[in-house]
């Protein structure tokens, strides 16, 4: 029987961040399987430049606010057809809206796709990776989930709540060699802040002491260091990836 493919499975990967990591990981010598909801044409972009710099990448749709659909994934792409040695949950929604204006929708929605869907994907992850007493979790939550951010109380929850997942889930997957950590960015470059108004801008950058935006292969990088082997003693933590930028 051929030894199956050491895999990375990136949630939200077709585009920003999770692109990153997803090109990152196969550079590392991953195999990536990624996830997308929408844009599909954006998860073959992302399939297609691994493949070019001779890695190997695969892209399914999923909706990681369906538990159900997470479950089905896993059992018939991932189990006993690869290693899965890596999971970043990346995959995340905002709604934003002020407290007294928000609909509970907006609210159970962020959560389901945030926090809920991390738990999930860790918790199928992890039936994986105890078999095979090695893995790495690597779960992206957020700044806002640090500091709070006004009109994200649903996404910044959702996040602060991602890092207590990690801490725990770290626990208890320790004695099985597995590996639980968090990487949390700061104000990063991309589609969302390119439409942030320059004066906004301006006053976020007079925050930052690096005196510069992040970019997704910052955070990237935080990542490959966790699932490297080089982070093998580390477990349960958060790594703030935001030039300095924390609070105020």
């Amino acid at each position: 029987m051929s030894e199956l493919a050491t895999t990375a499975l990136v949630t939200g990967g077709s585009r920003g961040i999770g692109r990153a990591v997803a090109q990152t990981l196969a550079r590392e010598g991953y195999q990536v399987y990624l996830t997308y909801v929408s844009r599909p044409e954006d998860a073959e972009v992302t399939c297609s430049s691994i493949c070019k710099a001779g890695g190997k990448a695969r892209a399914f749709r999923l909706d990681t606010g369906d538990p159900q659909a997470i479950v089905d994934l896993f059992e018939n792409e991932i189990k006993n057809k690869v290693t899965l040695q890596v999971l970043v949950n990346n995959a995340g929604i905002v709604k934003d809206g002020l407290l007294l204006r928000m609909k509970d929708t907006d609210f159970e929605r962020v959560h389901a796709v945030n926090l809920h869907g991390a738990f999930v994907c860790m918790r199928e992850a992890a039936k994986l990776m105890i078999k095979a007493r090695k893995g790495y979790i690597v779960n992206i939550s957020s700044i806002s989930g640090q500091r709070g951010n006004a009109g994200q109380i649903n996404y910044a929850a959702s996040k602060a709540g991602l890092v207590g997942m990690t801490k725990s889930a770290a626990l208890e997957l320790a004695s099985r060699n597995i590996t639980v950590n968090a990487v949390a960015p700061g104000y990063i470059t991309s589609d969302m802040t390119d439409a942030v108004n320059p004066e906004v801008q301006k006053k976020i950058l007079e925050g930052i002491p690096l005196g510069r935006t992040g970019t997704a292969q910052d955070v990237a990088e935080a990542v490959a260091f966790f699932v490297s082997g080089r982070a093998d003693y580390i477990t349960g933590q958060e790594l703030s990836v935001n030039g300095g930028m924390y609070f105020g």
